[in-house]
């Protein structure tokens, strides 16, 4: 029994050894020992990897180029050795599905920090529910990795321009339906996810809430990283001006947007919101001043009220045969390139052996993508510049999220169901059908 009980010492001192004997091998000779079946030989050589950041995933990626390669095109290739180099892949960059975009993704903030700090770059911070490197993230999270990430001109603007960092919110609810004679289907449910762009010294700049499109997202990105560069040097009060200039803008930008896409869908524009536009065209700075012109017995809500009367009006006047034919104005913002393609049938085997049924799932993704995106930018961002606008972005990205998923996204962490459970709605079952372990 005792040399049992001092089993687990004696593996973990085992595997810290072996980690600092590896320390001094060759980044390729890693690369090689991260694919042994071994994994006294495996684990500590993935581990080095990481340690040396993005450097370490290219060595990875490089080393075994071929093997990567083969995946990306369909071709045939051995299975076992796949699972061991796609795992590897996962575990240096932090990513599922790795193999396919090639980023390397920071989970201490403070490393992000300082890797900003030595290149220049702002950050991109993603929060999610689950874990961006297991299968079983939320569904915003896993078509990030399809549709954006491995998507190619996305993945070389995110490695080029940005520090990547993520952070898990809480873990995704997954779902397990059994249809009693073997067949199971597993989902997870509820849960978003959101992209916050930080400068250098890893203060909030600006947010894109939810799933968008590649051009869409690239261009967005684009908008936030001049601003994330310009504020660079400023004092306190002068970032404080220069940020409430851009989101007052794109408060703006967005309603002229919104409403010549309802024109040209053949919809209609309230009076009032088109009035609003055409003072705001006249006098682009009134909407700046609007926080100073009310009354100092008026609340945030009230200013916030005032600001976001387009979204608003936008939200009860746009129904979802609407909200499609605006999609479709989009469509272009939202087109699979062959990388996520190639993924996407890689990960259902029925996709590769049936083109039509390709070319079907290819038409209904982008047709979902399309509305996502255009929903996100008119009505959840639009409340996002309007809290940057305020003052309501203090800078700390984590006491930011909190509002966003509490108000936003209307999952607050005080809320350990997410919504999906209340305890005054009868369901016939034991307990609610509620197990606690």
């Amino acid at each position: 029994m005792r040399f049992k009980l001092f089993t687990p010492v004696f593996a973990l001192l085992c595997l810290s050894f072996a980690a600092s004997a590896f320390a001094g091998e060759r980044p390729e000779a890693l690369a090689r020992l991260a694919l042994s079946e071994n994994s006294a030989e495996s684990a500590p050589a993935i581990k080095e990897l990481r340690a040396m950041g993005p450097r370490g995933l290219q060595t990875l990626l490089d080393a075994h180029a071929a093997e990567i390669a083969l995946a990306k095109s369909g071709q045939p290739v051995n299975e076992q050795e796949w699972q061991r180099l796609s795992a590897a892949l996962d575990a240096v960059g932090r990513q599922r599905n790795a193999y396919a975009s090639g980023l390397y993704w920071y989970t201490d903030f403070e490393e992000a920090k300082a890797a900003a700090k030595a290149s220049g770059k702002p950050i991109l911070s993603l929060r999610l529910l689950g874990q961006l490197d297991e299968e079983f993230s939320c569904a915003n999270s896993r078509f990030f990795r399809t549709v954006l990430y491995a998507n190619t001109e996305v993945a070389q603007y995110l490695r080029e321009h940005f520090v990547l960092h993520w952070k898990s919110v809480r873990p995704a609810p997954r779902v397990t339906i059994d249809f009693g004679d073997g067949r199971k289907l597993e989902r997870t449910v509820t849960g978003n996810s959101i992209h916050y762009i930080l400068d250098a010294q890893g203060q909030l700049v600006d947010a894109l809430p939810g799933l968008y499109g590649p051009a869409a997202f690239m261009r967005a990105l684009a908008q936030s990283e001049t601003l994330a560069r310009q504020l660079g040097g400023k004092d306190a009060g002068a970032r404080w001006e220069a940020l409430r200039r851009y989101h007052n803008g794109r408060i703006q930008a967005i309603a002229r947007e919104w409403s010549a896409d309802v024109s040209k869908s053949g919809g209609r524009v309230p009076a009032d919101v088109v009035a609003r536009i055409e003072r705001r065209r006249q006098n682009p700075g009134a909407i700046e001043i609007a926080p100073l012109a009310v009354s100092k017995r008026a609340t945030e809500v009230d200013i916030l009220k005032s600001i976001t009367a387009d979204a608003t009006a936008l939200e009860a006047a746009t129904d979802i045969s609407s909200w499609n034919k605006i999609a479709a104005l989009h469509a272009k913002d939202v087109q699979l390139d062959k990388a996520s393609l190639a993924l996407i049938t890689r990960q259902n085997e029925s996709l590769r052996a049936d083109q039509a049924l390709l070319a079907r799932t290819q038409r209904n993704l982008e047709q979902y993508l399309a509305l996502d995106t255009v929903r996100n930018e008119y009505l959840m961002r639009t409340k996002l510049h309007a809290w940057f606008a305020t003052g309501m972005a203090d800078g700390l990205v984590d006491n930011f999220n909190e509002m966003v998923y509490a108000e936003l996204f209307k999952t607050p962490g005080s809320d350990p169901w997410l919504g999906l459970y209340s305890p005054d709605v009868y369901t016939a079952l034991d307990g609610g059908g509620i197990s606690r372990n």
